[in-house]
């Protein structure tokens, strides 16, 4: 692959990304179409709302400039009929020559199909490798998974000191993490579909869990509470700001009267029961899934961030580090819970990634390795 191609893969990907909040619950992607000497085009990136994929765009733009040209997409294109025409075949209508893409869409139902239909219509196709097929991957990690899965990829976010404390024992005024670092988790709150906190966060905080980048969204950032007795307060600020993007997530150990104040403001209620009268994690998934949730980002405390863990749900931790420490026995752990009895039995992670979020924080980025699931929490 030249240094060309670099140049017009990372455009696709810069345009891909651009649809970030806007796509889901189908792909971020992204189209740059080249003619046949070599001129920018056409280009083209996917929204939700606006229905044409990003390689329809890009071809339309171009016209009939693209015959005999090259096409750079940021995955590769469809090739299944779904809300519109699979997109295979606008590319082999418009005479291209060349299709260069930086990843293989991880979709069971395409999976090198679509690159496997060009070939045979004689269009050379050439696939990135390295760094440039690894960042479109992660893009679209998310879709990536909940196509395999039906179930919205979860990301467990935290905040912490140093030495692991997210909370200390009396005074919990002020914010461990610099304002460029909540700036930061502004950004990454816009990229997911849902976020979900504990009763218990929100009785300690009365926090909003909103969306603040300012950035466009296809639809609102769905705020979840995981309550087992529905005793989230009816005047905290999660509730006072509803706008039909609120869900409690409860079981049916939950008061009748309790959900008739929830009914009465027209707030969903939705109860998942567990043989421990806790809340079934792994059904409150299937449900976000089945409503095309793709992402899941968890902000909660000790408590729910060890259930999330223990019951194999989180997929992906986040944690930022304040160059804070807080010490002390009473100080609250980033994870609480009953944990693991020995050094050997620690739960794993792995691509473990660092960077820095401000001139003396950073973050940890990580994969969970999973174990077995008893998703109750």
């Amino acid at each position: 692959m030249t240094a060309e191609d670099r140049h017009w893969l990372r455009q696709a990907l810069d345009l891909a990304r651009n649809g970030e909040a806007l796509a889901s619950p189908n792909p971020l992607v992204g189209a740059v179409a080249l003619d046949s000497a070599g001129a920018k085009v056409g280009e083209g990136r996917y929204t939700y709302e606006g229905r044409k994929h990003a390689e329809v765009l890009a071809l339309e733009q171009a016209g009939g400039l693209a015959r005999g040209g090259t096409l750079y997409v940021s995955l590769e294109p469809c090739s299944i009929q779904a809300r519109t025409p699979p997109c295979v075949e606008a590319v082999l209508n418009a005479g291209v020559a060349r299709v260069v893409a930086a990843a293989r869409d991880e979709n069971p139902a395409i999976d090198g199909s679509g690159f496997e239909r060009l070939r045979q219509a004689g269009i050379r196709v050439d696939e990135a490798e390295g760094e440039l097929a690894a960042e479109a991957h992660r893009i679209n990690e998310p879709f990536f998974h909940y196509a395999r899965t039906k179930r919205p990829l979860v990301t467990l976010k935290s905040a912490s000191t140093l030495d692991g404390k997210i909370a200390a024992p009396d005074d919990n005024t002020g914010w461990i993490t610099s304002e460029t670092a909540r700036l930061h988790v502004q950004g990454v709150r816009h990229r997911h579909d849902a976020i979900m906190t504990g009763i218990g966060t929100v009785q300690a905080d009365d926090c909003l869990l909103t969306d603040r980048s300012g950035l466009p969204r296809r639809r609102a950032l769905m705020r979840i509470v995981a309550d087992s007795l529905l005793r989230l307060p009816i005047d905290s600020r999660i509730v006072e700001s509803f706008d039909d993007d609120l869900v409690v997530a409860t079981t049916s150990a939950a008061s009748a009267k309790r959900r008739r104040l929830f009914a009465n403001r027209r707030i969903p209620v939705q109860v998942f029961d567990s043989p421990t009268a806790r809340v079934d994690l792994g059904g409150l998934l299937d449900w976000l899934g089945e409503r095309g949730i793709v992402s899941l980002m968890i902000e909660g405390g000790a408590k729910l961030n060890w259930a999330i863990l223990e019951a194999g749900i989180a997929d992906k931790v986040l944690i930022y580090y304040a160059p804070k420490i807080l010490g002390g026995f009473d100080s609250l752990p980033l994870v609480g819970g009953a944990g693991r009895r020995s050094r050997a039995g620690a739960l794993q992670l792995g691509n473990l990634r660092t960077f820095m979020v401000s001139d003396d924080e950073f973050a940890v980025q990580a994969d969970v390795v999973k174990e077995s699931p008893d998703p109750v929490a």
